[in-house]
C-alpha cells in the first residue's frame, strides 16, 4: 500500500498566557463580541449563499463587507444596522467572523444536500441536520492588526473594552519549540478563552528539510501484552537494535478506573435495570485523556528510535477494519482489545514523523506474527505465556520481536519494490509460492546479490 506525501503540514503550538483579573475581563468580552457577530453573519450569509456560494473566498468576504459595512462605495448597505450594532469593530476581526460565517454554512449546506440525497440517512426517519450558528467559535488574530508579538515572552492583542477596541499587553508564560524550526512558517493564531483556558493556538506550515536516510527501516509490532515492539532491520536483514515499549504505570492506571466502573454500576443497578444516561462519564473522559497519553508516549519513543537510527521509514501492519475475534464477552481479554490503541499510536507517529521529513508505509498484516523469521515454517504459542513462540526449529523467541522483524522484512521489500519477492519459495521452510516475505528474505536476496 502506498503512502501519498502530504502537500502541506500544519501543526499546532499551545502559547499559555498569563492575563491579569482585568485583562481576563476584557479577553471574556472580546470572544463574547465576536461571537455575538458570527451568530448575526451566519444568518445574512445563509439568506444569501446561492450568490455568495459561487464566489472564491477572495471575493467572497468584499461580497459580504458590502451587504454589512458602510464605506464610500457602499454609502447605504442593506444590514447597515448591523454596522451601527458593532461600533468600531476592527476591519480583521470582522473578516475573520465571515470567513467562518461562510464555512458554517457551506458545512450545512453539504450536510443537507447529502441528507435530502439519502447519502447520511441511517435511517428513514433520519431528521435533517441543523445550522448551528451558536457555535463555540474563537477570533483569529491577524498580525500588526489583532496582535503584536514582542519577542516570545510577551503579546499585544486588540481586545474590546465595552465601548472601545485597544491594545493590552499580556504575558507568555509557556511555548513549544516550532517557532525555533528554521522551515517553520507561524500562522495567523486563534485566541482561545474560557473558563479553564487561556492561551494562543498558533498554527505552523512545517516545511521539513531534506533528508538523507541510512539504509534502514524501524518496524513497529503493536501488541496486547507489549504496546509496542520496535525492531531497527538494515537492507540486507541485520537486525541492529531491538526495543520494547510498555507505558505500565499509565496502562495501570487506565484499568483500574476501568474496573471501578463495573463495580459502581453493580451497585447502582444490581440484578437488573438500566443506567442512567452519563453514567461514570468523568471516569470515562480521564481514561480516554489517559489513553491520549501513552498513545503520545509510545509514538514519541518510536519516532526518537528511527531518528537516532537515521531511518528511511517508520513500518506499521495495516490494522484498519481489525476486530478482536478472542475472547469471551465482557471478560478481561476483550477488556484488553477494547484499549488496545492500535490506531491512535500509528496516526500519533505517523504525524511526528512526517513533520521532520519522514514517511510512514503499511504493510499487510497477515502472518508476520505466526510466520518464524529464520524462514522454519508456523510458530507455537507458549500456553502459559503467550507471548513466547516456540519456533519449528525449536527456537524459543519473542513473538511480538519476531512479528516486527518480519514487519521490517516486508517494509524494505516494498521500499526496494521487489514485488516478486512474495512469490518465491523457501527450501528451508518449505513454504508455499504465494506465502508472505519474512526477515530470511532478505538474506537469500543479499547473499544471491554476492554471489
Amino acid at each position: 500500500m502506498k503512502t501519498k506525501k502530504p502537500s502541506k503540514i500544519i501543526r499546532t503550538d499551545k502559547w499559555t498566557l498569563n492575563p491579569t483579573a482585568e485583562q481576563r475581563v476584557q479577553l471574556g468580552k472580546t470572544v463574547q463580541v465576536y461571537r455575538r457577530l458570527c451568530r448575526h453573519l451566519v444568518g445574512i450569509v445563509f439568506m444569501h449563499w446561492p450568490d455568495l456560494g459561487r464566489l472564491s473566498n477572495q471575493e467572497l468576504v468584499p461580497a459580504v463587507e458590502r451587504l454589512i459595512h458602510k464605506t464610500a462605495q457602499t454609502p447605504n448597505p442593506k444590514y447597515g444596522l448591523l454596522d451601527a450594532t458593532f461600533h468600531k469593530f476592527p476591519s480583521y476581526y470582522r473578516r475573520a467572523a465571515i470567513m467562518f460565517a461562510a464555512g458554517q454554512v457551506s458545512s450545512y449546506m453539504t450536510r443537507y444536500w447529502d441528507w435530502q440525497g439519502g447519502q447520511s440517512r441511517r435511517r428513514k426517519n433520519a431528521k435533517p441536520p441543523r445550522l448551528n450558528a451558536a457555535a463555540g467559535c474563537y477570533p483569529a488574530l491577524y498580525k500588526g492588526q489583532c496582535y503584536k508579538l514582542h519577542g516570545y515572552d510577551k503579546v499585544e492583542v486588540k481586545v474590546f473594552m465595552g465601548s472601545d477596541w485597544v491594545w493590552t499587553t499580556v504575558q507568555i508564560t509557556g511555548l513549544r519549540n516550532r517557532h525555533e524550526v528554521a522551515g517553520n512558517m507561524m500562522l495567523s493564531p486563534y485566541l482561545i478563552f474560557n473558563g479553564k483556558a487561556c492561551h494562543l493556538s498558533v498554527p505552523f506550515h512545517c516545511t521539513p528539510a531534506k533528508r538523507y536516510p541510512d539504509g534502514n527501516v524501524t518496524a513497529v509490532d503493536m501488541g496486547i501484552n507489549t504496546t509496542a515492539t520496535v525492531a531497527v532491520v538494515t537492507h540486507d536483514g541485520t537486525v541492529i537494535h531491538r526495543e520494547f515499549i510498555h507505558p505500565g504505570r499509565d496502562i495501570d492506571r487506565r484499568d483500574k478506573r476501568l474496573k471501578s466502573v463495573s463495580m459502581r454500576a453493580s451497585k447502582t443497578m444490581g440484578k437488573g435495570g438500566k443506567l442512567h444516561k452519563g453514567f461514570c462519564t468523568n471516569t470515562y473522559r480521564k481514561c480516554r485523556n489517559i489513553n491520549q497519553q501513552i498513545s503520545h508516549i509510545v509514538s514519541k519513543r518510536v519516532v526518537q528510535i528511527a531518528a537516532e537510527f537515521n531511518s528511511e521509514a517508520i513500518v506499521f501492519e495495516n490494522l484498519k477494519g481489525w476486530k478482536a475475534t478472542g475472547g469471551r464477552r465482557r471478560s478481561n481479554l476483550r477488556q484488553r482489545f477494547h484499549g488496545w490503541l492500535k490506531a491512535s499510536i500509528r496516526d500519533y507517529t505517523e504525524m511526528k514523523w512526517q513533520e521532520v521529513g519522514g514517511k510512514v508505509i503499511d504493510i499487510v498484516a497477515a502472518y508476520t506474527s505466526k510466520l518464524a523469521y529464520d524462514g522454519s515454517g508456523i510458530v507455537r504459542r507458549d500456553k502459559k505465556n503467550y507471548a513466547l513462540a516456540k519456533f519449528p526449529s525449536g527456537k524459543r523467541y519473542n513473538c511480538n520481536l519476531n512479528g516486527a522483524q518480519n514487519i521490517a522484512a516486508r517494509g524494505i521489500l516494498q521500499l526496494t519494490r521487489r514485488k516478486d519477492s512474495e512469490g518465491r519459495s523457501s527450501k528451508r521452510s518449505g513454504r508455499s509460492l504465494r506465502s508472505w516475505a519474512c526477515l530470511c528474505d532478505l538474506w537469500t536476496q543479499d547473499s544471491s546479490r554476492l554471489a
